[in-house]
């Protein structure tokens, strides 16, 4: 009997945004940074970064892939892919 096991990068990814006030990300891998004013993440389809004010984290669940956010929305924008690999570890000792 074969299994079917979803990689992360097959993880469906995306965005509803209710009123510039509650953000719901699917396909989330990582949350690289966070403050009240910026939200880095990374999803399946690459660097997405949150702009807003009084910006808070109010659900993440990397297993599943989600995120929700509350706050007001100022700007959602796709970077290029500027990622390094390995954890933490061996970025601080580059």
């Amino acid at each position: 009997m074969a299994y079917e096991t979803k990689t992360r990068a097959e993880l469906p990814h995306n965005i509803i945004l209710e009123g510039r006030e509650r953000l719901s990300i699917s396909g989330v891998e990582d949350v690289e940074s966070f403050d009240e004013r910026t939200i880095v993440v990374y999803t399946s389809k690459g660097m997405l970064l949150i702009q807003g004010s009084d910006l808070h984290i109010e659900k993440l669940s990397l297993d599943g892939g989600d995120l929700s956010v509350e706050g007001t929305v100022h700007t959602l924008r796709y970077e290029e892919e500027t990622r390094e690999k390995g954890g933490l570890l061996s970025r601080l000792f580059k």
